[in-house]
């Protein structure tokens, strides 16, 4: 979008297209493509252009993502977007909550409208007018990432997470934490980042060990950063001996114990630092941070017991190792490893696996789609994909930081965090390093709408920096 007098440079009136993003987005949708014809194929000879199958399905939501694509490139003004990215949004909202009284179920998930033979699901479209909307806020001259405009952003990202959250799509609603990319690229703390990952860590070890464990942790971790700042690590070292030795061979009653009192020791320490001014805005934050991680350790197994499904507790477990379930909530993951294992370096050759073609593996043409990649292409398959993946959202970045329009660059920092996320969690999924959720690998699993949302989410982007660089 080009301003008047913004640029005083050269420049040329023909607009310039980043081709490397269409190619790669090209070969991404044909190996999507080909992978689903592969992982339906078997002794039967099925045409990979008939309708009866998912593959002919997949041809005609590739030509028509296609067609999309031509027309927000070349044919849509990309000047409109931003003035339309709050009605966008809002719309995208009804849709949501529109969804959970009439939509209808697929898979469990009540969250799909049914239009004859295509069904769509609002939760992908929730995703690119969310990712206008924070463009939108944030590209304005005035906007600061923190008070109110900070809250307002959180707002317009957690809204449509927790009305994902009721339609049961936990999946879709874990990709909006991509956008913490956007927000850390336009400023926000990246102490803020970091409690995010403590709050997950401290979970996890509670529900693997025990609270005692976690408080011991917790309490390392916070003293060891305490240490750092004031530049005194020797502080740290007293902290760390009783947490290794506690946590190898202390029984469990007196490790409780040992650990809430060296948290109470380090709480009182810290409140009477910051009552004296030592570093005063940092030890009333410990104290904070300190206080909610303890009351998080020990609301944890209410929250794995009381609040999550029993579907959702049993894909955790299967993940952490707590259990072993290969013929229920590991059942999918055991068989796609199979599958991806038995591929070897080269792969098994097209149409020639035996996991995914004969129904070993469920869902093999949507969410498992990688492990018909890892069968029959192999570790070099896999890794040929991964690459393009990599060299899609650099590219993007690249791009998004050549930009000269907030909106531009914000926008494509929203791209590539929502692409990273479905695909860190869809391949972190078929190789049992996520619980398994069910959310589409970019352009390549099977589904109309998931084709066309994360055609036209990319293609505005394309649309955007063309626009842009036709002034350079």
């Amino acid at each position: 979008m080009y301003r008047p007098g913004s640029y005083s440079g050269s420049r040329t009136a023909a607009p310039k297209t980043d081709w490397w993003i269409v190619l790669c987005y090209l070969l991404l949708v044909f190996i999507g493509w080909t992978n689903i014809y592969a992982s339906i194929c078997n002794d039967v000879d099925i045409s990979m252009l008939s309708w009866a199958n998912r593959s002919g399905k997949q041809f005609i939501w590739i030509m028509t993502g296609i067609i999309f694509a031509l027309l927000v490139t070349f044919v849509i003004p990309p000047r409109i977007y931003e003035p339309l990215a709050p009605f966008l949004y809002i719309l995208a909202l009804v849709l949501l909550v529109a969804v959970i009284f009439v939509g209808s179920s697929i898979n469990g998930s009540h969250s799909w409208f049914k239009l004859g033979p295509v069904s769509f699901q609002p939760a992908e479209l929730s995703k690119m007018t969310t990712a206008l909307m924070l463009a939108c806020i944030m590209s304005r001259g005035e906007f600061r990432m923190k008070g109110r405009d900070l809250w307002r952003t959180v707002a317009i990202i957690v809204l449509p997470m927790l009305i994902i959250v009721m339609e049961k799509e936990t999946g879709s609603a874990l990709v909006y934490l991509g956008f913490i990319f956007v927000l850390y690229r336009e400023g926000l703390s990246g102490w803020l980042i970091a409690l995010a990952c403590l709050v997950i860590l401290l979970f996890i070890l509670t529900l693997i060990f025990s609270p005692a464990v976690s408080i011991l942790i917790l309490t390392g971790i916070i003293s060891f950063f305490d240490s750092a700042i004031n530049e005194k690590l020797k502080i740290w070292f007293p902290i760390a001996i009783p947490i290794v030795v506690g946590c190898c061979f202390v029984p469990e009653k007196a490790l409780l114990s040992a650990s809430c009192a060296l948290a109470a020791a380090y709480f009182i320490y810290s409140l009477m630092r910051a009552l004296r001014g030592a570093r005063q805005q940092f030890r009333w934050m410990t104290i904070i941070v300190t206080v909610l991680s303890v009351l998080l350790v020990f609301s944890t197994n209410f929250i794995f017991n009381n609040v999550l499904k029993d579907y959702q507790r049993s894909r955790i477990e299967v993940l952490l190792g707590m259990k072993e379930d290969l013929s229920g909530a590991g059942y999918n993951v055991y068989q796609s490893k199979i599958a991806i294992g038995s591929g070897g370096f080269w792969g098994k050759g097209f149409c020639n696996g035996t996991q995914t073609p004969y129904g070993f593996v469920p869902e093999q043409s949507t969410d498992f789609i990688f492990c018909t990649i890892g069968e029959q292409w192999g570790f070099v398959g896999c890794v040929a994909v991964i690459a393009l993946y990599l060299f899609l959202i650099i590219r993007i970045i690249r791009d998004s930081e050549q930009s000269r329009e907030a909106f531009t660059r914000i926008y494509g920092y929203c791209v590539a965090g929502i692409l990273f996320m479905h695909i860190f969690i869809n391949i972190g999924m078929t190789l049992g390093l996520m619980p398994v959720i069910g959310i589409p690998l970019p352009f390549i699993s099977y589904g109309g709408s998931s084709m066309w949302a994360f055609t036209v989410l990319l293609f505005i982007f394309v649309a955007l920096y063309r626009n842009e660089k036709k002034y350079f």
